[in-house]
């Protein structure tokens, strides 16, 4: 293979794996955006009641699947220009326009009837029970737990009962 070949394919892998067509070992944790400069993959949610989601990103690529719902939180895994290569909780997605997503943090909860304790401890008194598939504002994390809100309810819920941070995260 020539060197200007050689430098070619590795111009062409560079950029396939930066716009996040690669695979997802290329996120691993310690990753930063090449746009935003910021942690990959990391959390947001969505902005609007409703947000399409693209095969590629760009507007011409057709849209795989429209989100509908407020406040969803997805986990950014790549960023191209504006567009930020997003999945949900239960892995779908694809490219969305930044523009439609939040810095604002939301949890999904994934275990049936989730005890939400008045302070970060199993041996608290139960505050409230949340349902599978509640969406809660996320508040402050410990190393085990986090402090969630949604309807007038507030309490610490334990972090494996979460999807939308991550285990070793810690929150002020």
């Amino acid at each position: 293979m020539t060197m200007a070949r050689a430098a070619f394919t590795i111009l062409v892998l560079g950029f396939l794996l930066g716009a996040g067509l690669g695979n997802g070992a290329a996120f691993a944790a310690g990753k930063r955006g090449p746009v935003t400069n910021l942690p990959l993959p990391r959390f947001v949610s969505m902005k609007s009641a409703e947000g399409n989601v693209r095969r590629g990103p760009s507007l011409t690529h057709r849209v795989d699947w429209v989100f509908k719902h407020e406040n969803l939180p997805l986990q950014i895994v790549a960023e191209y220009g504006h567009w930020r290569r997003v999945q949900d909780a239960e892995g779908q997605g694809g490219w969305m326009h930044y523009s439609l997503l939040s810095g604002a943090r939301y949890v999904v909860v994934q275990e049936d009837n989730a005890r939400l304790y008045l302070t970060p401890n199993d041996a608290a008194a139960t505050r409230a029970i949340a349902e599978r598939g509640a969406l809660a504002r996320l508040g402050p994390c410990e190393p085990d737990f986090c402090e969630i809100s949604a309807q007038g309810a507030k309490g610490w819920a334990k972090k494996s009962d979460l999807w939308g941070v991550f285990p070793d995260e810690i929150r002020d």
